[in-house]
């Protein structure tokens, strides 16, 4: 005779107060998100339905949106390969045995913790045409190299990028450093003996064995990406004339300085809805592979 098992409700009852809060943190905000991106709402008044007709004017008529959907696909791209590439040679170099390792490592680490405003009224002293670090390098070197960075639309983007790229590189590059050091010393020995020199031993055995952490380096590179604001909003709050404007500023923009609530929340949703078709299938890939 089997015994049936009793369903213990004891156990689940732990998960009710997490459950409420993430119902009510996230759940719920962003489904009332996707019900407030369907009226003309200027968030005080009446709310007028119109159903998808915020999304038809993102798409057909608003070119603002496109460059700001332009922008952040390059920022995507410049993040994907810029950022993880500094960071990978970082944690590649703190991952030797050298005097002050430990000192460089929290070195490196550290401007990852300050405040990304913070980190963006840094760069604009940085950024100064007049008294800027950058220009009076040029200048000491005796060079009459000068430029507006931000305030040129040619190189707003990629100055503004610079910026967040001191900070963001902090993070990966503490990853890609626990990665590494989860590669066992055996097998690279073990390579070593066999006649492998260390480009072969990295690119054929340490880049596969620290697949998953590639995989979750990138999964939050390109979600940070999607939504970086503080930086750009600190530095040129989307100008100038929308050369740095991205899908989060746009958003804050047309939300709390336009009052155009539906439009806002319309593209805070695009956003959301491009991070799943990105992220989703890129993970739920590379678990299948594993």
């Amino acid at each position: 005779m089997k015994r049936e098992k009793k369903f213990d409700f004891s156990a689940y009852a732990f998960l009710i107060p997490a459950g409420i809060i993430y119902l009510s943190v996230i759940v719920v905000p962003v489904f009332y998100s996707l019900y407030i991106s369907l009226f003309n709402w200027n968030g005080i008044g009446k709310m007028k339905f119109i159903g998808l007709e915020n999304y038809l004017k993102l798409f057909t008529e608003d070119k603002v949106f496109f460059t700001a959907l332009k922008n952040n696909l390059i920022w995507i791209v410049l993040t994907i390969l810029m950022t993880m590439t500094v960071s990978l040679g970082f944690a590649l170099l703190l991952n030797n045995q050298f005097k002050g390792r430990t000192f460089f490592r929290g070195f490196f680490y550290f401007p990852c913790v300050i405040a990304p405003i913070a980190v963006a009224i840094i760069w604009r002293w940085i950024y100064n045409p007049n008294i800027g670090f950058i220009n009076q390098f040029f200048k000491v070197l005796g060079s009459d190299f000068s430029q507006s960075w931000i305030s040129n639309p040619k190189y707003s983007l990629y100055a503004v990028f610079a910026a967040s790229l001191w900070q963001a590189v902090g993070q990966p590059t503490l990853l890609f450093l626990a990665g590494l050091q989860s590669v066992s010393i055996d097998v690279l020995e073990a390579a070593t003996i066999d006649g492998a020199g260390d480009i072969k031993k990295f690119f054929y055995i340490t880049v596969p064995l620290m697949k998953e952490t590639f995989v979750i380096v990138i999964a939050t590179l390109i979600v940070s990406a999607m939504k970086v604001f503080d930086v750009v909003q600190g530095l040129t709050g989307g100008g100038p004339n929308n050369s740095t404007q991205m899908l989060s500023t746009y958003m804050y923009s047309q939300t709390f300085q336009y009052n155009n609530v539906g439009t806002g929340t319309a593209v805070a949703c695009v956003m959301v809805i491009m991070m799943l078709v990105v992220i989703v299938p890129y993970v739920s890939f590379t678990a299948k592979e594993n």
